[in-house]
């Protein structure tokens, strides 16, 4: 696993997609804090990461991304810890447009 504050290139991307799942990696976004973790096997592992780092749990999205489909089409907004009926995401994609938004935004700001 990654923790990306900066930037992380589509190659190191590539390459964490091929350590677990071939065409894709998981990633956990904070969307306060405009950082992400890649390559964990599950995204509860990313999240916790995260979450030893600062993060809290709130602002934490569960993500797929695909690095070899254009940006457009790359980021699948699936996770198990997306499921939070408190906040109205009663589903394991991200219901609320706004979040995605914010994600796509941060995603193609960390990767290079």
């Amino acid at each position: 696993m990654k923790l990306v504050e900066e930037k992380i290139s589509i190659t190191d991307l590539n390459e964490l997609a091929e350590e677990y799942f071939g065409d894709f990696v998981k990633a956990v976004v904070d969307i306060e804090r405009e950082v992400a973790v890649f390559g964990g096997e599950l995204h509860s592992d990313e999240e916790a990461l995260l979450l030893q780092n600062g993060s809290v749990q709130k602002d934490l999205w569960g993500i797929n991304i695909y690095p070899v489909l254009p940006r457009e089409n790359w980021i699948e907004f699936d996770s198990m810890i997306n499921i939070r009926p408190r906040e109205n995401n009663r589903s394991r994609g991200i219901e609320n447009l706004v979040i995605q938004k914010k994600i796509i935004e941060i995603i193609n700001k960390l990767v290079i």
